[in-house]
C-alpha cells in the first residue's frame, strides 16, 4: 500500500524522554527564524517547536532529508518519526499524553506559537497547518472528555511541588520567582495558595514584574536587586527566556556569604529550581555551600507521583487520540486522490470536447439549440461514465492504496493493464508521468 503524498510528514528532535537538560540545550536552535529560513530550502513546510523539555522539527517532506539536515547542523541523539507515527506523536503531544507532566495544558499554546512563527516566516505549508490545527482540536477535546489535566499539570506547578517536597511546607517561606512570562505566571499562581510570608517577582523588564506581582499579591523587584533578594529567599524558581544565564556563580557565591549563620559560618540553605531552557543558572552553582540546585530533569519524579491519579485518564485520552487519528488519516488519504482525479477529469474533458466538436462538424452548421443539446449530452455522458471510477479511486485512496487508484487511471487513459506499477519512487502520481491519449 502506498502512503499518500499529502500525508508525508516527518518529525525529529529530542525530548525529556531520553535527553537530559544538557542535551536539550545542545540541540536547541537559538535563532529560530534563521533555522526556519534554512529549512525552507529543503522542505515544502517546516515548523519548530521549542519548550523547556523538548525541541522538535516538524516538516512536510521526507524523513531521510530531515535526518540529513539535522546531522549537517551538528545535532545528534534525536528521534525520527514519519507518516502515521509522526501524526500520532503530534496528537499525543497536543493531548498532554507525551508531556513530562502528563496532562499539562501549556503545550496547546506552544503548538499555536510554533504554527504562528512558521506562518510569519512563510514556512507553514497547508498540510502542516491542517495537521497542527487538528492536533490542537484533539488536545482541547481530550481535556474536555477526560480529567487528564487534574492536579499538578504544568512544569511551573511541578516546580512548586518539588520545592514543597524539599522543605515539607512552603508556609511562612520567602520565595523569589525570576521571569514574568507564561511559566513565571504559572509558578506564581501555584505559589499564591501556599501561605507564603513573601513572594518576590524579578524580571528584566521591571514593569512586567509589577504586573505579575499585582496579580498574585507579591512584590516586584528590579533585576539589578536580584542577589539582594536571593539572600532573603528560601526558594528561587527561575524561568526566564534569556539566551544566557541570569544567575552567575561568582555573584551567587557572594550572596551566599551574606546568608551565613553567625555560629558555624555555613550559609543558610537555599533551594534554586531552574526550569528555563536554556538554563538560567550558570554551571557550577550547585557546588556552592548551601545551594541545592534542581533543573527540569528533577521534575520527572513529580510527574511519577501525580501520574498515579491520571493514569486511567491518560488511557482514555489515548483511545480518543487513536480514533481521531484514524479519521484524520482517512481525510488526508481522500485528499490525496484529488491530483489523480484532476488528471482523470482533465483527460476526460479533452476527449469530450474533441468528440463533441467532431459531431457538430458532421451536422454541418447546427443552430444554437442543437449545439447546446450536443454539449449537454456529452457533458452528462462523461460525468456518468466517470461516476463509478471516481468512487473507486476515492475508496482506494481512503484505504491508503494509491497504487490501485493510479493503476486504474492509467488503464483508462493509456489502455494499460491493471497493476502495472512502473516503479515510481517520487510523489508525483504515476498516472501523470505519461502524456494522456486524448
Amino acid at each position: 500500500m502506498t502512503e499518500p503524498a499529502i500525508a508525508r510528514i516527518a518529525i525529529a528532535g529530542v525530548s525529556h524522554h531520553t535527553a537530559k537538560v544538557t542535551a536539550l540545550e545542545a540541540f536547541r536552535f537559538p535563532d529560530e527564524a534563521a533555522f526556519l529560513q534554512l529549512a525552507s530550502g529543503r522542505f515544502k513546510g517546516t515548523l519548530l517547536l521549542q519548550t523547556c523539555n523538548r525541541v522538535e522539527i516538524i516538516v512536510e517532506g521526507g524523513g531521510e532529508a530531515l535526518r540529513d539536515l539535522i546531522a549537517e547542523l551538528g545535532r545528534t541523539g534525536f528521534f525520527l518519526l514519519e507518516g502515521k507515527e509522526a501524526l500520532q506523536h503530534l496528537f499525543s503531544l497536543a493531548s498532554g499524553i507525551d508531556s513530562m507532566i502528563v496532562g499539562e495544558d501549556q503545550i496547546i499554546g506552544q503548538l499555536k506559537k510554533a504554527l504562528a512563527d512558521g506562518q510569519e516566516a512563510g514556512t507553514a505549508s497547508t498540510l502542516l497547518e491542517l495537521c497542527i490545527n487538528k492536533a490542537i482540536h484533539v488536545g482541547v477535546e481530550v481535556r474536555k472528555r477526560t480529567m487528564i489535566n487534574r492536579g499538578a499539570v504544568s512544569v511551573g506547578s511541578a516546580a512548586v511541588l518539588l520545592a514543597e517536597s524539599q522543605l515539607g511546607s512552603l508556609e511562612g517561606r520567602h520565595i523569589l520567582v525570576i521571569g514574568s512570562g507564561e511559566m513565571g505566571l504559572l509558578v506564581a499562581q501555584a505559589l499564591a495558595a501556599k501561605h507564603l510570608t513573601a513572594m518576590y517577582v524579578a524580571n528584566r523588564t521591571y514593569q512586567r514584574a509589577v504586573i505579575l506581582a499585582k496579580k498574585i499579591g507579591g512584590k516586584a523587584v528590579r533585576l539589578s536587586e536580584l542577589y539582594h533578594y536571593i539572600t532573603l529567599s528560601d526558594v528561587v524558581i527561575s524561568c526566564t527566556s534569556a539566551p544566557h544565564p541570569v544567575i552567575h556563580v561568582k555573584d551567587l557565591r557572594h550572596a551566599m556569604r551574606e546568608r551565613c549563620w553567625p555560629v558555624d559560618g555555613h550559609p543558610r540553605p537555599i533551594i534554586i529550581i531552574d526550569i528555563a531552557q536554556p538554563r538560567d543558572v550558570e554551571e557550577g552553582a550547585d557546588a556552592i555551600d548551601g545551594v541545592s540546585l534542581f533543573t527540569i530533569d528533577n521534575l520527572r519524579m513529580i510527574n511519577e507521583q501525580t501520574m498515579v491519579t491520571r493514569r486511567s485518564e491518560a488511557e482514555r485520552a489515548h483511545e480518543f487520540v487513536t480514533s481521531e487519528l484514524d479519521l484524520f488519516m482517512r481525510q488526508l488519504q481522500r485528499r490525496s486522490a484529488d491530483d489523480i482525479l484532476a488528471f482523470l477529469h482533465t483527460w476526460a474533458e479533452a476527449v469530450r470536447i474533441r468528440e463533441r466538436d467532431k459531431a457538430l462538424a458532421r451536422l454541418g452548421a447546427p443552430d444554437e439549440r442543437t449545439v447546446e443539446i450536443v454539449d449537454d449530452l456529452t457533458r452528462v455522458l462523461s460525468k456518468k461514465i466517470l461516476t463509478d471510477v471516481t468512487f473507486s479511486i476515492r475508496a482506494s485512496a481512503e484505504e491508503g492504496d494509491l497504487a490501485s487508484a493510479e493503476s486504474l487511471v492509467r488503464a483508462i487513459t493509456n489502455g494499460e493493464q491493471m497493476g502495472n506499477e512502473r516503479g515510481n519512487n517520487d510523489d508525483t502520481p504515476a498516472c501523470q508521468k505519461d502524456t494522456p491519449h486524448a
